[in-house]
């Protein structure tokens, strides 16, 4: 099964309205960006080239984005990577994008500054045609309760534009559990009217899970593969309608062996709503359209089996409804056409 391909146009797939809500904005840079920043700056690379990739565990990989992320240093380079996201979004057919970015990675900025370049980036690239991409601010999982307050109450009180919602990412093996150490921070970001979403059930078992459910009043879970060993949890996930944002070349990655040990198809089975995404698409060297089809060949469907699963995603966004309803009505258009061509 693992090795199992959709045997439906590539093309076709590619043309399918997509929406993607788990991908880190750190994780996109490519080797050939992260080179020719570090080139113009004269910063050594921390290794070979074609190593540059290679990590041996989460707390190397989140180290490497700290230094990734200290190449950006003007609001220009940022808008220009946030456009570079974009680019890559709107070649996989994605119409809109939730995109995490965790400021404890971009030390030495004012963190308006950084969000309003990234913004820049965003707007440039929408006025392009390109996709309509969004932020998702995230804490860290060793940061404090204090912190993390701090940064919902300054997008409580600066409400910047395209800031949709509030994430927390980080190892949680390493960090323990820590849903009630942020609690305070979630509470305040549902108060302020912000998504919510966490990275549980990754490196954390379905325990992780139930904290984002509980005491995080999360909208939707990052990962969340780890709570299929929990049958209660999985009947409240299906009964909550709570999205998992699932990235398959990463969890093969970090969490199972192959393909066919993945558990999406018994979350599905469960009724438990799953969304496709990318993670760090950068330095897994995937897109969004390889994802789909990898979940294509584990799930044996067809492209209007993946466009239901962009209303999943669709309605798991935090987009406003008006936007829902455009993207629901490409995704309409899309299986129209396809009808057509199957009737000719």
């Amino acid at each position: 099964m693992a090795d199992q391909y959709i045997t439906f146009d590539r093309d076709a797939l590619r043309r399918l309205p997509k929406v993607e809500l788990h991908v880190h904005l750190e994780g996109t840079f490519s080797v050939d960006r992260i080179v020719a920043i570090a080139e113009e700056l004269g910063e050594p690379l921390p290794r070979p080239i074609a190593d540059l990739f290679s990590f041996d565990d989460l707390s190397e990989f989140l180290g490497f984005l700290d230094w990734t992320c200290a190449l950006i240093r003007t609001p220009q380079i940022a808008a220009d990577v946030a456009h570079d996201f974009a680019i890559r979004a709107a070649r996989n057919g994605t119409l809109y994008a939730e995109v995490i970015i965790n400021p404890t990675h971009w030390k030495g900025w004012d963190l308006g500054e950084l969000v309003e370049a990234l913004t820049v980036g965003f707007e440039r690239a929408q006025s392009e045609g390109l996709t309509e991409c969004h932020l998702l601010l995230s804490i860290l999982r060793s940061q404090s309760s204090d912190e993390a307050v701090e940064l919902v109450t300054w997008m409580g009180e600066c409400r910047p534009r395209r800031v949709v919602g509030l994430s927390i990412d980080g190892d949680e093996a390493r960090a323990g559990r820590t849903g009630s150490r942020f609690a305070e921070a979630f509470a305040l970001a549902g108060k302020f009217g912000f998504g919510r979403t966490a990275h549980a059930g990754e490196s954390s078992d379905s325990e992780g899970v139930r904290d984002a459910i509980f005491q995080l009043c999360v909208d939707r879970i990052d990962h969340g593969t780890r709570a299929v060993d929990d049958a209660d949890l999985v009947q409240i996930l299906a009964g909550r309608k709570i999205a998992l944002n699932v990235c398959p070349t990463s969890n093969l990655v970090h969490l199972y062996p192959d393909l066919a040990s993945h558990p999406f198809p018994r979350l599905f089975a469960a009724d438990v709503a799953m969304t496709i995404n990318t993670d760090d698409p950068g330095y897994l060297d995937t897109e969004l359209v390889d994802e789909f089809t990898k979940v294509a060949g584990l799930m044996n469907w067809g492209l209007p089996d993946l466009a239901a699963v962009t209303r999943i995603a669709i309605d798991a966004s935090f987009a406003p409804a008006s936007t829902k309803a455009v993207l629901h009505a490409a995704v309409d258009s899309y299986l129209a056409a396809l009808d057509q061509e199957d009737r000719t």
